[in-house]
Order: C-alpha cells, then sequence, then structure tokens
C-alpha cells in the first residue's frame, strides 16, 4: 500500500507533543514502518522586539500535523486515540480523505524556504511609538507621531502632536506584520 498525506486536526499549541506522541506509540505497538513522516510545517521568523533580533517559530497551520502513513484501521486508530487529536481532516463518515500530491509538495517547499530564508516580522505593542522612515509619509507634516488605539473599534489611529489625524492604518494588536 503506497503512503499518502493526510492531514490531522489537534489541541492548538499541542502539536509537537502530539506528533512525539504518535512517533513513540507506533514504535510500541510495531506499526513505525507504517508512518513515514510525520511533520509540523514551521518557519523561522526574526522579530524585533525592544531593539533586539530575536528568531522564533511560527506554525503555518496552528492545530494541524501532516502525517504520511499507510492507511489501515490500526494506523487509523492509532492516531485517532491519541490524546489531543480530535481527528482527521476531510473524509466522510471512518475513512478519511488524504490531501493531493500536489498540495503536499507545495507545503513541503513552504517549509523548505522557511527554513532557507528566515522571514522578517514585525509586532506593535499598545501605545508603542512608531517613527515612519520610509514610503509615502515620511514627511507626512514633520511632526512626532504615535499610534494610540481608538476608544470603539479595533483601529489604529497616528495622532500627530498639534495636527488631527489625516488617515489611519488598520493595524490589529496582536497581528504580524512581514517585510
Amino acid at each position: 500500500m503506497a503512503s499518502r498525506w493526510y492531514v490531522i486536526h489537534v489541541y492548538s499549541g499541542f502539536e509537537k507533543k502530539v506528533a512525539a506522541s504518535i512517533r513513540e506509540q507506533a514504535e510500541q505497538k510495531g506499526l513505525s514502518d507504517h508512518f513515514e513522516e510525520i511533520l509540523v510545517p514551521t518557519e523561522e521568523v526574526v522579530e524585533v522586539k525592544r531593539g533586539a533580533k530575536v528568531s522564533s517559530e511560527r506554525k503555518f497551520f496552528p492545530g494541524y500535523v501532516l502525517i504520511k502513513m499507510d492507511m489501515s484501521d490500526e494506523t487509523w486508530h492509532l492516531v485517532k486515540n491519541t490524546a489531543k487529536v480530535t481527528g482527521f481532516l476531510g473524509g466522510r463518515g471512518v475513512k478519511p480523505s488524504p490531501i493531493s500530491d500536489h498540495e503536499a509538495a507545495r507545503i513541503m517547499h513552504q517549509v523548505q524556504e522557511g527554513i532557507e530564508r528566515p522571514k522578517p516580522s514585525v509586532t506593535f505593542e499598545v501605545g508603542e511609538q512608531v517613527r515612519v522612515c520610509d514610503g509615502p509619509f515620511t514627511s507626512f507634516n514633520g511632526l512626532s507621531r504615535r499610534w494610540t488605539k481608538r476608544r470603539r473599534g479595533s483601529r489604529w489611529q497616528c495622532r500627530s502632536s498639534g495636527v488631527r489625524p489625516l488617515w489611519s492604518w488598520s493595524i490589529h494588536k496582536s497581528r504580524r506584520y512581514s517585510t
């Protein structure tokens, strides 16, 4: 039987623990030859926090784990009965459907690209001052600007000293922006 890629849904934050648990259970039950690869798709991200560059790992698909395995009743039950696994993605009833080879290759390429070239990421915090150094707003009134959150709504606004804000950006509190 040929190995195919399947996607399982797990509790968010437990992806690596679930992958390790499936590997361990497969070895204990003698089914490790049915599991070719277990993958948690991640990429390396370089963030600037308080002036220092910090590298961290970001998951492409939080809450999901990819498994290349031979589907049988034993392997299906092993994965399905693993702690923190909510089930397989796709398919109806008891038989999950695998993802296409093209889609699996695209995900693998995305993971490989993330390993080779870490992406920079910038995180803004509430009350943090931001200086515009490049782009169309570099010389905007030449005054200091401060990004503040509106009282109602989730938009951030530029508050120039002494001048009413003429424009605003939709920057959400916890969203990361890659450059």
